[in-house]
């Protein structure tokens, strides 16, 4: 994999990051100041955290993937 193939992974992991950051960010607001009375958002908001952070965890993955793969070539 070149090294532009590269970037855009980093940066994509970067992008991943910050939007399940931004969902934790949101559900700890929730949790820290609008709970009990909005705990019907929780099951939604809970899902979409858990859906960012799944979808980071894969972009680290297919990073890594591309890391390893550049190694044993070299």
């Amino acid at each position: 994999m070149d090294e532009e193939a590269l970037r855009k992974l980093e940066k994509e992991v970067k992008k991943r990051k910050r939007i399940a950051s931004e969902w934790a960010s949101q559900l700890h607001d929730l949790v820290e100041d609008r709970l009990p009375a909005a705990y019907a958002e929780l099951p939604g908001m809970s899902q979409s955290t858990f859906d960012a952070c799944r979808e980071w965890e894969q972009a680290v993955a297919r990073l890594e993937t591309a890391r390893a793969a550049g190694e044993t070539v070299s």
